[in-house]
């Protein structure tokens, strides 16, 4: 977030039912991925109390088990994704972030908190800590001086990605909020990265039901068309129930 990132690879092709059929001699054709941006929204997210005490994304974990192994995320982190969208529901209906696009984000900024063997804990907490590398000015790298004292990201000379969603100090010290009803804005618990993303996507994009809103807040998030492009191909699996 507001940087370039220590990304990760995304391979998402959409290629003919017919062929990868007659090719492969399955019985049960692939499911289609859909083109176009905004990603679809893939299976509705039951109406929840948000407010409610403790972490409020535990009463989506009914809804999120059934499709977990399909779509290859644990269940804590979809319910995550998608308890992010129910808040923005209920606080900024304008914006009509889908949880199929949070968890696109996840998925290529730290493979939903998997990345290099890190784990998603039931509160949503993310370990070992996920940083991205140093934001040093390198090649394809922007340069971002420490703004945190190395605080937050342990980086007291560059600032560097942290947690799951990679928010660098600065962006998270502006947008940072406690989702998972312990207090703490944590960039390193999933439920919070996954609502500070959305809160940030929805301020930047406007209205993500639209192609232009989506995209803008996309770029905003990261300025890469490519980002843009692996963000939206992961999206649209999940939207149709099928794993990046």
């Amino acid at each position: 977030m507001g940087g370039v990132k220590n990304r990760l690879p995304c391979f998402v092709a959409v290629l003919s039912v017919a062929l990868i059929t007659a090719a492969c001699g399955e019985s049960e054709p692939p499911r289609v991925i859909p083109e176009g941006i905004p990603p679809g929204a893939g299976t509705p997210v039951p109406e929840i109390d948000v407010n409610a005490v403790g972490r409020t994304a535990d009463l989506l974990l009914a809804w999120a088990d059934p499709q977990a192994d399909a779509l290859n995320i644990s269940a804590s982190a979809l319910a995550a994704y998608a308890h992010a969208a129910a808040v923005m529901s209920d606080t900024s209906r304008g914006c009509g972030i889908a949880w199929t696009t949070l968890a696109g984000i996840g998925y290529i900024e730290s493979r939903h908190g998997t990345y290099q063997g890190s784990s998603v804990a039931p509160d949503g907490t993310v370990s070992p800590l996920i940083r991205g590398i140093p934001l040093d000015g390198g090649p394809g790298v922007a340069e971002i001086p420490d703004t945190d004292g190395g605080v937050m990201d342990g980086d007291p000379v560059h600032d560097r990605a942290m947690g799951p969603m990679q928010f660098i100090p600065e962006t998270w010290k502006k947008w940072g909020v406690d989702a998972n009803g312990d207090g703490v804005a944590n960039p390193d618990n999933l439920d919070d990265a996954a609502l500070t993303a959305a809160r940030y996507l929805c301020a930047r994009g406007g209205d993500l039901l639209t192609a232009e809103g989506w995209e803008r807040a996309l770029m905003a998030y990261n300025q890469s068309g490519a980002y843009l492009r692996d963000v939206r191909d992961a999206a649209a699996a999940y939207s149709v129930g099928t794993a990046a």
